[in-house]
Parts: C-alpha cells; sequence; structure tokens
C-alpha cells in the first residue's frame, strides 16, 4: 500500500477528523499543543507505505507531550480516522492497566460516538489470560484423565493437612469456574472473575501455547482465547501493551507491524520491556519437573503409539546431574563472594569462569537434545490429530502433558545459550541465591545490555509507521538518551517533537530545594537530617500530599520517626492494595482531612491525584537507580572498557526522566496549585543535577537552608 503520492490529502483527512472530534467534545479548549501533536501524527503516518511494495518509507515519531496535553485524544482520533481511510488498523500499545483502561473504557468509546466513520476496538491479552477448557474439564474430572501433570512446585513446601486443605480449595475454585464458564456466566477471561485467582491456582488451567493444539483441538470452537482473537481479527483499532507486542514478533497475534499503523504510548517504557523480554534466568533448584518428563514422553508416545528416537531417561538423568552440579557450584561460588550470605554474583564483563564452561556446556547439549524429541514428538501428536479427527481429544491431552514440560526445557536451553555466548559486546551474566520460608532458590541468569540494539532488530526492522509518546521521553532537556535507548539514534526516518503543557507551571507551583548540611552520598547522615525535615514539613499538610523515597529502608526511617499525631494522616505503599490505598486518600481529603501517602518508583509514575488530593510532592532523595543491577552494572563496565562515562550517558539522563516523572505528580489540571519539595540540594549546586533541572517544567525555584 503506497501512500506517498496521497499523502498530503491522508494528513489533511486525519487532521480534520482529530478537529471534528475535539470541536464536539463537551468543555472544548483551544490546545495549541494538542493540534500541534495531531498535526505531526497525521503527517508522519500519511507518510508511511504499508504493505508490500518494493522500497518502503518509513516514518517514525517521537513526540512527547506535557501533562494536560491530552495525548490520546490527539493520535487515537487522527491515526484512526487514517487507517479507516487507508483500510488498515491501529495497534495501541502500552505500559500499564490504568492507560488499557481508560482507552478501553472512555476514549475510544467516546471517540467511536464522534468520529463519522464507525469502527470495532478490541482488547489484546496474551494467551495465559484466558483458560483452558480443556484443562479445566480434567481437572474436575470430566476428561477422566489423571492430574500428576498439575503437581505445583512451590517455594515453601506444604505439608500432609495442608497439602490436602490446599487441594480442597483448588477443586471448588476449579469446579466453580467449570460451571461458569459451562453457563455462560464467565467468558474465560481471569480479568473478568469476580475473585481474582492466585497465581499458582491460575497457572494450572491457564492456556498456553506449548499445550495448544489449536484447532485440532476438540475444543478449539468454545475456546476463550480463540474467540478472543476471532474479535480481534475484526477490530479496527487493538489496545496491547508493550510486553505483548514484543513477546508476539514473528508470531502472528496481532496484525502485522509492516501493514499497520503503530501508536507506543508511555514509550519511555519500551527499552526496559525490551531487555526483560529478551533476557532468560534458569531455575537451578526446583527440578521435580525433571523426574516427570521421561515418565511423560514415555507415556505420551505410547499411548498414542508413536516412537521415540533416544533414550530419554538417560539424558534426563544426565541433564539434572549436571544442573545440581551447577547448582552446588553456583552457591558455593555466591557465598564466597557475599561471606555466606543470600546475595548475587555477576560475571565481570560478561565471561563465564572456566569451572563452570563444561557443565553449562553439557547442560546446553542435554537440554537440546532433548528439546528436540519434545518438539518432535509434538509435531507428530498435532500430525496425528489432523489425521485422524476420531483421535482429536486423546492427542489434545497428550499434547498438554507435553506443553507442561516444554517452557521449563525452553528456559534452560535458552539460559545455557546465552550464558556460553561471547561478543564483542558482553552479556549480563549472574547467578542468584535467596532464602525464603526456609526454602533455598538458586538460579542463572542472562540478558543483553543495550535495548536499542534489541529494538533495532527485532521491532523497527518491521514497524513501518508509529507514533512513540509520553509525557518524559526527554532527559535534560534533550531526547538523545531515549532516542539512543530505543534504538532510534540517527534514523532519517525519526523525527522528534516536544509539545509543552497548557499548565502554567510558574504562576501555579514551586520547586523548593533544600540543602541539607549532610551530603546525600553520606547515606545514614543524610537520612536522618532529611527524615527531621520532612517531619516538620509533614506536620505542615493540610489536605493531600505524597512523598517519593528511593527505598524501603529509607521509607522505613521515615514511618519510625512518625509522632503520634502524624501517623493516622500516613498511608504507606506496601500496608494494603494501591487500589484500597487511593481510595482511602481520597475519602480523607474529600472528607477534610489531610493525608500523606508514602510512596516508592511504582507511585512516582502514572499516579494522577489532581487538586486538594496532592497540593505537595515530597522528594527524598534524587532518584538514582540502586547500583546492584547486574545488567546496570554490566553494561557500566562495558562502557567504561571502551572510554565511554557510564555516568554521563546513563546514570544522570535516566535519573532526569525519573525526576520529570515525580515532579509531574504535582500539577494535573489547569486550576491546581502545588509545590514540590526535594531535599537534595545536589539538584542545585552539582552540574549534573542542574542539568536535571533543566529538563524540568519551569516552576518558581525556592531555596531552603
Amino acid at each position: 500500500m503506497t501512500s506517498q503520492d496521497t499523502a498530503p490529502h491522508l494528513a489533511r483527512h486525519a487532521l480534520s477528523a482529530f478537529e471534528q472530534v475535539v470541536g464536539r467534545s463537551s468543555g472544548f479548549r483551544t490546545r495549541p499543543g494538542q493540534h500541534a501533536m495531531a498535526e505531526c501524527v497525521a503527517d508522519t503516518l500519511s507518510r508511511a507505505d504499508l504493505g508490500e511494495c518494493a522500497d518502503p518509507t518509513k516514518a517514525i515519531a517521537v513526540i512527547q507531550a506535557g501533562t494536560g496535553v491530552g495525548k490520546s485524544a490527539a493520535y487515537a482520533s487522527t491515526a484512526i480516522a487514517m487507517a479507516l481511510e487507508r483500510k488498515t488498523r491501529v495497534l495501541i500499545s502500552t505500559a500499564t492497566v490504568a492507560l488499557q483502561e481508560q482507552l478501553m473504557q472512555k476514549d475510544l468509546p467516546a471517540l467511536a460516538a464522534t468520529l463519522d466513520q464507525p469502527f470495532a476496538y478490541a482488547l489484546a491479552k496474551g494467551r495465559g489470560r484466558y483458560v483452558c477448557k480443556l484443562k479445566l474439564e480434567r481437572l474436575v474430572g470430566v476428561g477422566g484423565v489423571d492430574e500428576d501433570l498439575f503437581e505445583e512446585e512451590t517455594s515453601t513446601p506444604l505439608r500432609g493437612e495442608q497439602l490436602e486443605a490446599q487441594e480442597e480449595r483448588r477443586m471448588r475454585l476449579y469446579e466453580h469456574m467449570a460451571n461458569t464458564l459451562a453457563t455462560g456466566r464467565w467468558d474465560g477471561d481471569r480479568d473478568s472473575l469476580n475473585d481474582t485467582p492466585e497465581g499458582s491456582d491460575w497457572a494450572t488451567v491457564a492456556a498456553e501455547r506449548h499445550s495448544c493444539t489449536a484447532r485440532h483441538c476438540p475444543r478449539y470452537r468454545e475456546c476463550s482465547y480463540y474467540q478472543a482473537r476471532t474479535k480481534l481479527a475484526e477490530a479496527n483499532v487493538i489496545v496491547a501493551n508493550h510486553d505483548l507486542v514484543l513477546a508476539s514478533l514473528g508470531m502472528k497475534t496481532l496484525p502485522e507491524l509492516d501493514n499497520c499503523l503503530v501508536i507506543f504510548d508511555e514509550g519511555h517504557h519500551l527499552p526496559a520491556v525490551a531487555l526483560d523480554q529478551f533476557s532468560s534466568a534458569m531455575d537451578l533448584s526446583s527440578l521435580r519437573w525433571l523426574d516427570k518428563l521421561p515418565k511423560v514422553l514415555t507415556e505420551v508416545s505410547n499411548t498414542l503409539q508413536l516412537t521415540l528416537t533416544e533414550d530419554v531417561a538417560t539424558v534426563t538423568s544426565q541433564l539434572k546431574g549436571a544442573l545440581q552440579q551447577l547448582a552446588r557450584m553456583a552457591l558455593d561460588l555466591v557465598h564466597a563472594n557475599t561471606l555466606g550470605k543470600d546475595g548475587t554474583l555477576r560475571f565481570a564483563h560478561g565471561v563465564l569462569p572456566d569451572a563452570l564452561t563444561e557443565p553449562v556446556g553439557q547442560i546446553h547439549a542435554q537440554a537440546t537434545g532433548l528439546s528436540k524429541v519434545l518438539e518432535v514428538l509434538g509435531a507428530e501428536v498435532k500430525a496425528l490429530a489432523k489425521e485422524d479427527p476420531t483421535q482429536a481429544l486423546q492427542c489434545a491431552q497428550q499434547y498438554t502433558k507435553l506443553g507442561a514440560i516444554a517452557p521449563r526445557l525452553s528456559s534452560v536451553v535458552g539460559t545455557a545459550n546465552l550464558l556460553l555466548e561471547h561478543g564483542t559486546q558482553p552479556l549480563a551474566k549472574w547467578l542468584q541465591c535467596e532464602s525464603e520460608s526456609g526454602y533455598l532458590h538458586i538460579s542463572a541468569h542472562a540478558c543483553p545490555i543495550v535495548p536499542g540494539d534489541l529494538l533495532r532488530q527485532f521491532l523497527w526492522s518491521q514497524v513501518r509507521g508509529a507514533i512513540i509518546t509520553s509525557a518524559s521521553l526527554t532527559s535534560c532537556g534533550s531526547f538523545d538518551y531515549f532516542l539512543n535507548e530505543a534504538g532510534l539514534s540517527n534514523k532519517p526516518y525519526v523525527t522528534a517533537l516536544e509539545v509543552s503543557s497548557p499548565f502554567d507551571y510558574t504562576a501555579q507551583g514551586t520547586l523548593t530545594v533544600v540543602h541539607t548540611l549532610a551530603d546525600p552520598k553520606n547515606a545514614d547522615a543524610y537520612t536522618a537530617e532529611m527524615v527531621e525535615y520532612l517531619m516538620k514539613d509533614l506536620a505542615e499538610v493540610q489536605r493531600g500530599a505524597l512523598v517519593l523515597f528511593t527505598s524501603r529502608a529509607q521509607m522505613r526511617s521515615a514511618v519510625d520517626a512518625l509522632p503520634g499525631a502524624l501517623r493516622e494522616s500516613v498511608l504507606v505503599q506496601g500496608s494494603q492494595s494501591r487500589m484500597r490505598l487511593l481510595a482511602t486518600h481520597t475519602a480523607r481529603v474529600e472528607a477534610g482531612f489531610p493525608s500523606v501517602l508514602f510512596g516508592l518508583q511504582s507511585f512516582g509514575e502514572g499516579l494522577d491525584l489532581p487538586g486538594a488530593l496532592c497540593e505537595t510532592v515530597f522528594i527524598a532523595k534524587l532518584p538514582f537507580a540502586p547500583p546492584s543491577d547486574p545488567v546496570d552494572e554490566a553494561r557500566a563496565e562495558w562502557l567504561k572498557s571502551v572510554g565511554r562515562d557510564p555516568f554521563n550517558e546513563l546514570v544522570i539522563p535516566a535519573t532526569g526522566i525519573k525526576l520529570l516523572q515525580w515532579t509531574g505528580r504535582a500539577i494535573r489540571t489547569e486550576d491546581d496549585r502545588a509545590q514540590v519539595i526535594c531535599y537534595d540540594k545536589r539538584l542545585s549546586t552539582q552540574a549534573y543535577g542542574r542539568r536535571m533541572l533543566s529538563g524540568l517544567p519551569p516552576y518558581r525555584l525556592e531555596r531552603r537552608g
């Protein structure tokens, strides 16, 4: 689908739709920034060539739109109108459930009621959010198949009566789920259950790719996941999340990225999601699944009269032995490095010690061999189901058994492969030991260290037309850091636009930097002095406030220092669910009482507390990332080795983006009046602090102390 000749027409059509939508909206106010954003969206997406063409033109816009611009209205109306005109689809990807809910429950319904041309929209979820009816039937006895497949390996082993009580509770849960599904009172979506099941309970009955025979399953037509897929296929607009988009690359679960228009909202999360998607880990301490592996493969092959090509019992025994050997070595290495305590041991420069190379090599070879046997057997099971429909039910049940093993085996193969990999750019590789309730968990990890390379190779190589937007894409006043992290630096098809917030920050708010006597690098002395200042300031809070801490220990020090008169006013993250904390906070403020939220990093982003709900944001310390993260450590080490400065190149801009998010909690509407108080004097005394300051909204700047 070539668009170069028609690009101006498409852009005008899309912008006209946006103007029509905002003009019809109740309480409409002219927002120059929103219009500028819509213009950029229209122009960018109109120039992208979609579908099959010899030399396709790419067009990607990176748009930072400050709070209050109205991002979703600017991109959704414009992109959807253009997609309908071009007879293609729009994929909107977010990072949080909150934004997905806002789009699905508020923005898209309002847009559908306003746009002249009708469109259908749907929410895409991973397969694991849906129940597998076949598994559920087996568990409640309809299928009559044994249940030992579903034994869980828990971090806290259960005994006798506990185990029996858990099984009884689970069976009641599964029977209830089966009944509500059969009677049409439930659609099989985990999120639509009144009471959300615990993760371990749900995992037993969740649909998953490895255990699904798809069209060959006798429950295919009734499958909740495939019914949802059908709705997706009929939708003009699909809302998904970054994890699902990256996990689905090349799998045809979502629209093909070279043949649709893509919006990445909350786009600043993309680099972190990429690292997470392409990292790998293997469990070295929970190995009971290996005892089942030969039995399962033998039973499946015998039941369906298929032939195994390997002596799986011997290879499995060898694999378990190698994993146990690696676990012992890992424990010794970690304890030698941490003076006998649990912790993490990262391998410098991504080089695996010689002593570990042989056992990891054995693990890779043995696990790869078993994985191939599993793959061949699985293919034969699916082929049999296709050739002989009378055996479809039995084949599907047997395939489910194989599917329970496949992800574990795959993680062993993948992690061992990355641990053995050596290239010009190292990987982060580390061992981890953690104790919980007397149970020791040992694991091995490997992860790439440059997200931009991953996104360039796997995502941007497919995308033709896209908008990446967020309120925090610049750091220290520049897009350079994000463009580099996202793999979009120096690309001729990428444009960047900063759209200012309509708020008058100078008139609406102040940013006060408190100059403590203690150096923030002296953690104990600084925390003590900061907490003393904070207690005095909290006593002045009349309505809603938010305190953001950089560590749990720091937050605990503040909680412990609260005088009795203040304790009743403070709500602490982790003491109850986020939703309940915010509801309590809102109720208190609306009743005329002071209420203060204590929170960590996750409370510094995405929290919308307008007006009296948040009149002051207290920042305990500049939000530098903890220095112990293995991936950050490995990347800093690599940058130093090639003569680059990780502090200036990574640490400062990453902290600048967080600070932009944290200060953004203060003013949420054009009528808000709020103050930000930061107790870290480095924000105004250090050159890097002033760099961060230059990238913040133009609050009136004040100094105390």
